[in-house]
């Protein structure tokens, strides 16, 4: 069911001319990448970026995602380290929630690129729940500058 869902909403969506189209998925291998890699196929996408946390048992995910990815020949353009750190808000001061660097040896492990880290920012979450730009609002926030620096990685690894 879900399968048919996916596949209705890609093929009968007028998308236009896109630069990027960003598929959420949830973690791990399911359904749900096998059947949007199928659909996508003809459209030769430029492969996927992994988002991952940095504790072991969420890289042990990507892992299998990475294998996925190999599996089915689709290019993986990086992996981004999330919630990489908490960003207070009173200082602006980036302290460590989980262990640090993991993500950034996982890709050296695996041979793909490390995109970046973006940090749990407050200013971010409060700017989403708004409806507002992180950019606009925080522009020199930890996590904007985080982003904007990802973007550029991703821009540069696909274009």
């Amino acid at each position: 069911r879900k399968t048919a869902l996916i596949k209705r909403f890609v093929k009968d969506t007028f998308w236009g001319r896109l630069d990027y189209l960003i598929f959420d998925t949830p973690p791990g291998t399911s359904d749900e990448h096998l059947t949007v890699v199928k659909t996508l196929v003809n459209t030769r996408p430029e492969g996927a970026v992994l988002v991952t946390t940095p504790q072991e048992v969420a890289m042990a995910t990507v892992r299998k995602e990475i294998d996925f990815c190999q599996k089915m020949r689709l290019n993986i353009v990086g992996v981004v380290e999330n919630m990489s750190g908490f960003v207070c808000p009173c200082c602006q001061e980036v302290w460590p929630l989980f262990s640090h660097g993991g993500v950034q040896e996982l890709a050296e492990e695996y041979g793909v690129p490390f995109l970046g880290s973006i940090p749990l920012d407050p200013n971010l979450v409060m700017c989403c729940e708004k409806e507002q730009s992180i950019f606009r609002e925080y522009p020199n926030s930890p996590a904007a500058i985080a982003l904007l620096e990802l973007a550029r990685n991703i821009h540069g690894r696909t274009s």
